[in-house]
């Protein structure tokens, strides 16, 4: 028998070898390269672009240090960043899914989850507080020498505008979020109702100084460097910063829509994995001068990089005369600042409560979960080793001396001296 197979011809099991080598050539072909000689998925992003929104605004600075240093690229993610008019146009374009992803105020994915505060409902997570402290109350020049830190030095005035029929106007940035309730808060705790002694209206952030400068409002609350620029540009001071009303408080948040996330939890991940990154870089005080040149830019916040640099420092103005230098300004990673901590929402539920702007108790436990990114959030950082970030329960002290104890939510909101409750 001869055994001897000619070159040109093909046996039949060399030939079952070659098609079977072609068919999962062709199969590999069309899976994702990272399953490619791998039994598992690898951690690439199930959605590579991502557009993220922001407002001008000294806190958008690890969105943008993460886009213009690369380090979103670095993750796996084309960034966009998009500068937008306003607080509601931040709702809207999360909502409907022009922007993916967004630079928020705490407040406003948990009044899109209740849908309150004039929206319909649109259940949102938040896996990442962007920084702590760093916004103020800024008063008109006219009280300056009169109305210091204190904010019962104001009620006389507010009082005396009320009696003559043209109430004192106070500005914030949106209903439900961290402006709103700082400016509340401070107002309260001056013995002035914000609902029915004065006139809260709302104004973009950029706009603050302006409006002041044509003797729209009488003071606002706002973050930075909105508080620093009417020092600038003479049209008023600072009464406080907000870290004086609450030490350590969590402000802005990077926010997804629930649909969104569960959809793209890996591409969810890899963006807060490039915010982890961006936020030490910013947290070094050495790159603080970097950060400014970059975020002063007219695409970004504009505003003159020395308006923005001191308070970053910690050099506090207040433009009436009082100086110091602050322990607490604005940070971005430390003191366990990017958790996103369910008791933070827990306490924004409690203001809503306090205030009016939900009927009856609301579900404190159900809603702060449902807002609550923190599977997200210890996930994308055990894959990245860092375990800097903690479940914190503890109490938190305010201003007038209350204490908020998270287990206790109703009970705070409910012990104001000053309140607008509902149901």
């Amino acid at each position: 028998m001869n055994t001897n197979t000619p070159a040109n011809t093909i046996s039949r099991r060399s030939l079952l070898q070659r098609s079977s080598v072609a068919g999962l050539g062709a199969l590999l072909s069309g899976l994702p390269k990272g399953w490619v000689g791998s039994a598992y998925a690898d951690d690439s992003p199930e959605v590579a672009d991502l557009k993220m929104g922001i407002i001008a605004l000294t806190d958008c600075s690890p969105i943008v240090i993460a886009h213009e240093k690369g380090i979103f690229k670095k993750y796996g993610i084309n960034s966009t960043v998009s500068k937008e008019a306003s607080w509601a146009v931040i709702r809207d374009k999360i909502t409907t899914g022009e922007n993916q992803a967004t630079h928020m105020l705490l407040g406003m994915p948990i009044a899109s989850t209740m849908g309150i505060g004039g929206a319909a409902v649109k259940e949102m997570v938040v896996p990442w507080l962007l920084n702590r402290n760093g916004q103020g109350i800024t008063l008109a020049n006219k009280f300056k020498g009169k109305v210091a830190a204190d904010p019962k030095a104001l009620k006389p005035f507010v009082d005396e505008a009320k009696a003559a029929g043209t109430p004192l106007t106070f500005a914030m940035t949106f209903p439900t979020g961290t402006h709103a309730m700082w400016l509340r808060y401070y107002l309260a705790a001056g013995g002035i109702n914000p609902d029915s002694d004065i006139t809260l209206t709302t104004i973009p952030p950029p706009q603050m100084v302006a409006n002041m400068k044509v003797g729209k409002m009488d003071g606002y609350c706002v973050g930075e460097p909105w508080n620093a620029r009417a020092i600038a540009d003479d049209v008023g001071y600072t009464s406080v910063a907000t870290q004086e009303i609450w030490k350590n408080h969590p402000e802005k948040v990077f926010a997804f829509t629930k649909e969104f996330a569960e959809k793209n939890p890996k591409t969810v991940k890899a963006a807060l994995k490039a915010l982890q990154e961006a936020s030490i870089w910013l947290d070094d005080l050495g790159n603080r001068k970097e950060q400014v040149d970059i975020i002063s830019k007219p695409s970004y916040v504009n505003c003159p990089p020395e308006i923005i640099y001191s308070r970053l420092m910690g050099e506090l103005d207040y433009g009436d005369g009082r100086t110091t230098k602050d322990e607490n300004y604005m940070i971005f990673s430390g003191r366990n600042c990017n958790y996103p901590q369910p008791k933070y929402i827990k306490w924004w539920l409690s203001q809503f409560r306090r205030w009016g702007l939900v009927e009856g108790a609301p579900d404190y436990d159900g809603v702060s979960a449902a807002v609550a990114g923190t599977t997200l959030y210890e996930e994308a950082m055990k894959e990245i080793g860092y375990t800097g970030g903690v479940l914190d329960n503890s109490t938190d002290t305010f201003m007038d001396g209350a204490i908020f104890d998270p287990t206790k939510p109703e009970e705070f909101a409910l012990s104001a001296a000053i309140k607008n409750i509902k149901g």
